[in-house]
């Protein structure tokens, strides 16, 4: 059954780049015939969230409602709706739409929308508001072909990065061929790198942590890498020489990548999925003398999040997670910023009122 009635809905907005989150009444739209109401039960906290909310990017629309890593379960459904029902746990990503009709959404590929895909937050739209909002709140309503279904016996907190942090490192993994007898890098050890260790290793590859922190080796293991190798030492970068075939770079702020580049065997690529913006200058040579590469990738489609959703059910694959209130998410945002959680903020959205 529909709602016929835009419906108003608790959340936590950032009013200015400068104020913290706070409390902010927001209005849903009305259920369509297509559309899915959801009562939001645990969103994932994304470096995107605290650089939209302060306007680093310089696109942010405020009041802005961050969060596009979100579980909960059906509240209601549009009349042409029957894949889903009411009760059922579902989850929603980083978009809320595209045109459906260009040749990256015919292909399964939506997060390349060739017209822009909609994101979950700080989209313009026609819904109340005039932007979309995220899932620091209560419900969301969204089209039916925009929410996944989370599959039984995963743990819905622990779920919610997966809608991010995990399909951004699983698409890239899957597209460059990663498969056991393959050896993967992944650079970085944070919300990103402990999911792309966590994918590469039940993808069956060899996987080694690349960190410059000799105290985060433990927990590498622990997650499933089969060797770590420290990038400030020149001698055993030297040693892993030609070595990988892939590399996936989660490292979330600009930095040189000519160090890595000769780690590559020929026809290896390096992936980036965590730095946005400039760089430093890249040294052609390695790339020229072995055919390496250097690529980007964009978390994934619609049909990719469901297969890597029920991938992770299959190998019991979730994020590594510590629950917060809402009211402490200005907290966790400072704490973010250095990279003080292991490894993924999730908030309980049971204590929004």
């Amino acid at each position: 059954m529909s709602d016929t009635s835009a419906t108003p809905v608790a959340s936590y907005a950032a009013k200015s780049a400068a104020s913290p989150l706070a409390p902010h009444k927001i209005q849903r739209r009305a259920v369509g015939p297509k559309d899915v109401q959801i009562a939001i039960e645990f969103c994932g906290v994304c470096h995107t969230d605290l650089h939209q909310a302060r306007n680093d990017w310089g696109r942010a629309n405020y009041p802005i409602v961050p969060g596009h890593e979100i579980v909960g379960k059906v509240t209601a459904l549009g009349a042409e709706v029957t894949h889903l029902q009411v009760g059922q746990r579902v989850a929603v990503g980083c978009f809320v739409d595209s045109c459906g009709t260009c040749p990256s959404c015919q292909s399964h590929l939506e997060q390349y929308c060739l017209s822009g895909l909609k994101a979950t937050y700080n989209s313009a739209t026609q819904d109340p508001g005039g932007f979309t909002y995220g899932g620091y709140s209560k419900s969301i309503v969204v089209g039916e072909h925009f929410v996944l279904q989370v599959p039984d016996g995963l743990d819905p907190a622990g779920a919610a990065p997966l809608l991010c942090a995990g399909i951004t490192t699983y698409s890239p993994l899957k597209h460059w061929g990663v498969t056991a007898g393959k050896t993967v890098g992944v650079i970085g050890l944070g919300g990103l790198g402990h999911m792309g260790v966590k994918f590469a290793h039940a993808l069956g590859a060899k996987t080694v942590m690349i960190t410059t922190s000799p105290s985060k080796a433990e927990d590498a293991l622990k997650l499933g890498a089969d060797d770590v190798l420290l990038s400030t030492d020149p001698t055993a970068m030297q040693a892993m020489a030609n070595q990988f075939d892939f590399l996936l770079n989660t490292i979330p702020v600009p930095h040189d990548f000519n160090p890595y580049m000769s780690l590559l065997k020929v026809d290896g690529t390096m992936c980036i999925v965590g730095a946005i913006g400039p760089t430093a200058t890249l040294n052609s040579g390695p790339l020229i003398y072995a055919r390496r590469s250097v690529a980007g990738s964009l978390v994934g489609g619609i049909k990719e999040t469901q297969e890597m959703l029920d991938f992770c059910a299959e190998h019991q694959i979730t994020s590594d997670i510590e629950m917060i209130k809402i009211n402490e998410i200005n907290e966790a945002y400072e704490r973010m910023l250095k990279s003080d959680v292991k490894y993924r903020f999730v908030i309980d959205m049971a204590s929004l009122s």
